[in-house]
């Protein structure tokens, strides 16, 4: 094979690869975005990850975010109704009334 030709080849890929711009993504409005918002954690394990499922929010789309909440809000309801069970501090004991003296 010739060095020309080669060097002729090489050439004119170059020059066709710097005439086609590079392809941009499109922007697609509707197309899932991760809304960053921050998770404090609570300190509660449960709630903390029913919190952090609703990452899984951000990579879906809007119709699909229902899914999520909706199992984000029973999994907190849950919760919530896991403390009302807990058993608690004892309630405190009437004291009798005082003897009339």
């Amino acid at each position: 094979m010739n060095d020309s030709v080669t060097a002729a080849g090489t050439t004119a890929e170059a020059a066709t690869a710097q005439a086609e711009p590079a392809a941009e993504p499109e922007y697609d409005p509707a197309a899932p975005a991760p809304l960053n918002v921050d998770r404090t954690p609570t300190g509660n394990a449960d709630v903390d990850a029913r919190l952090e499922r609703l990452a899984d929010a951000d990579h879906l789309a809007t119709d699909g975010h229902v899914e999520v909440y909706e199992d984000v809000h029973e999994g907190l309801r849950d919760a919530l109704t896991a403390l009302d069970t807990r058993p608690g501090p004892p309630a405190p004991t009437r004291h009798p009334p005082a003897a009339p003296q």
